[in-house]
């Protein structure tokens, strides 16, 4: 239980960096004079390690194995946070933006090798269910993250401060570390540790063989547009509430954001307990129809109401990465690491969309038409939900 409960609180620990995000980009439009578009580059950057490391860390699980992968990812995690203090001596915007880099090419590692270990970790038919309980802590971890940074970051007076992420950014990494050193000294199972080399996992010939797969196919694709509404959302919450509610302060936004994040949390466990009865592609489903309409209420109505909304949607979020997830690697067998990488890669889209939704707002002159993005994306998670299963299944045993 020791070394399940090491990997499950890594969710945790990825949430922090993920949603302290979202404080930056409010803290950075001020502290750098911004644009929407320009602020949305935190994501842009950040999301961009993801992409770049997701294959490199399914060829060094190849070789090294699951835990080698992890420890590697903490340390990246690690170096990237303490990058903050220099970045903030500097007040140098594009050395926070290197420093982001690193943390997310850190958790590139981490989210390559913990979900499908988690996966792998007991009976492939609960796979999905299994990681939607994993990925309960990862809420947990982002709205620590916005507690840490509504308190020591954001400022209602206006005062925008390089140094004022160092404290937080320096205590992370530090714990990161001692993190990763609990790991390297806890005996973990074989599957954690055993090496592919033999199988061939992670050679190009596996990435072809997985790209052959319609269930992985459809799942990137998911994954990718599912990934840029979350990170739209949320990146932009803050600000949607300042111009939708004039008179919102920075710090009272931010708790439409620790709002969100608890139901986010509470979805992913609720999410857990209904796929007990319900198929998880149909739950899916209509968590994808009603996180969408969300979304498009939130475009044309603006306002308190289009606020709560945006805040609402974030329920039915919950379970979309770990359902596309496990479904699109259910039965891949050797190449569940191959096929891991693509899935982290599809990632992306937390870079794409964001900036995305910045050209909208500064075309449109507010970021309220910003919002009908995520509600593009979230219908075609809603296509991959409802894409016949039979046919995702027959394709997933691995080719003779």
């Amino acid at each position: 239980m020791l070394p399940l409960a090491l990997v499950v609180a890594l969710f945790f620990l990825w949430g922090v960096a993920n949603n302290l995000n979202d404080v930056l980009i409010a803290h950075f439009k001020g502290l750098f004079t911004l644009s929407d578009f320009e602020a949305g580059l935190v994501q842009s950057a950040f999301y961009l390690g993801y992409f770049c490391l997701a294959i490199p860390a399914a060829l060094f699980m190849r070789r090294f194995g699951y835990r080698a992968a992890v420890l590697l990812g903490l340390c990246l995690y690690g170096i990237g946070a303490l990058l903050f203090w220099p970045a903030a001596g500097l007040a140098s915007y594009p050395a926070f933006l290197l420093a982001l880099f690193v943390i997310a090419s850190g958790l590139g590692f981490l989210e390559t090798s913990a979900n499908p270990l988690i996966a792998r970790m007991g009976d492939e038919a609960s796979a999905a269910r299994r990681l939607n309980l994993a990925q309960a802590f990862n809420p947990l971890g982002s709205i620590v993250g916005v507690l840490i940074g509504r308190a020591f970051i954001l400022s209602d007076t206006g005062d925008h401060s390089a140094t004022a992420v160092q404290g937080p950014y320096l205590a992370i990494g530090l714990g990161v570390f001692l993190w990763a050193l609990l790991i390297r000294l806890v005996r973990f199972p074989p599957v954690a540790t055993a090496r592919d080399a033999d199988e061939g996992v992670g050679a190009a010939g596996d990435f072809r063989a997985v790209l052959r797969r319609r269930q992985v196919l459809l799942g990137i694709a998911a994954q990718f547009f599912y990934v840029g509404a979350q990170v739209g959302v949320w990146s932009f919450l803050i600000r949607y509430a300042e111009v939708a509610v004039p008179g919102t302060a920075p710090r009272a936004a931010s708790d439409y954001l620790t709002a969100s994040l608890v139901l986010f949390m509470a979805g992913r466990f609720a999410g857990a307990m209904l796929m007990g009865r319900v198929a998880p592609r149909r739950l899916l489903a209509l968590f994808a129809a009603i996180g969408g309409a969300c979304c498009l209420f939130a475009t044309l109505a603006g306002g308190h109401a289009g606020v709560l909304a945006l805040v609402a949607s974030s329920f039915f979020m919950s379970i979309m990465y770990p359902t596309i997830f496990a479904e699109s690697v259910h039965g891949l067998g050797g190449l569940t690491k191959s096929a891991s990488a693509l899935l982290v890669m599809a990632i992306i889209g937390g870079a794409v969309f964001p900036a995305l939704m910045g050209l909208v707002s500064d075309a449109s002159g507010t970021i309220v038409r910003a919002m009908s993005v995520p509600a593009v994306c979230f219908a075609v998670v809603l296509a991959f939900a409802l894409a016949p299963r039979g046919a995702a299944r027959s394709s997933a045993s691995p080719d003779a």
